[in-house]
């Protein structure tokens, strides 16, 4: 599925982040950025020990909830990634959706800073960190379309997603939040 926004577009496809060909791979990473399982330890796994040795390096103290940190791609075929720190679910009432949105803004604006015109995202928090997939699907779309819209950057945003289930509930958000 294939959405333009101006002279952006926002992409979604069914398939694993580790292979895409962008600027910016996001990373749906711990506090601690210490690796983990799922979309985390699928990246540092093709990425390598070098992703590791950097975060660890840069950002000792980890990354707060809702931010989200930059170091290169290690064996990846992208140049950066950015380590987006989403929120764990506790029942939407502990501020879970802003800070899912400040994580995807947060990568968006490193793209920006980082003069890279494309990006592709995982579900962020969707998997481990129990964020109900519907919801997380449409917080991350409503926060893109809205970011690139008035930003009108980065020219590519690539949601990809790692089943057809999770593709399905992205493209339902995205016929959700798409003017008719």
């Amino acid at each position: 599925m294939i959405v333009k926004l101006g002279p952006c577009r926002l992409e979604l496809v069914q398939g694993d982040i580790t292979q895409q060909h962008v600027d910016a791979i996001v990373n749906a990473a711990n506090s601690r950025l210490a690796g983990g399982g799922g979309v985390d330890g699928a990246i540092h796994q093709a990425g390598g020990p070098e992703i590791l040795r950097e975060t660890a390096a840069k950002y000792p103290e980890g990354c707060a909830t809702g931010n989200a940190v930059v170091s290169t791609a290690g064996n990846l075929p992208a140049r950066f990634i950015f380590h987006a720190v989403g929120p764990i679910w506790k029942g939407g009432r502990q501020g879970e959706p802003e800070q899912l949105a400040s994580a995807c803004r947060a990568c968006l604006f490193h793209a920006i800073e980082h003069h890279c015109d494309s990006i592709a995202f995982p579900a962020i928090s969707a998997g481990a960190y129990g964020y109900p997939l519907d919801l997380a699907a449409n917080n991350l779309i409503k926060t893109t379309m809205d970011f690139v819209r008035w930003h009108q950057k980065p020219a590519l945003v690539r949601f990809v997603l790692f089943d057809q289930g999770t593709w399905g509930a992205f493209a339902r958000a995205v016929e959700e939040v798409v003017p008719r």
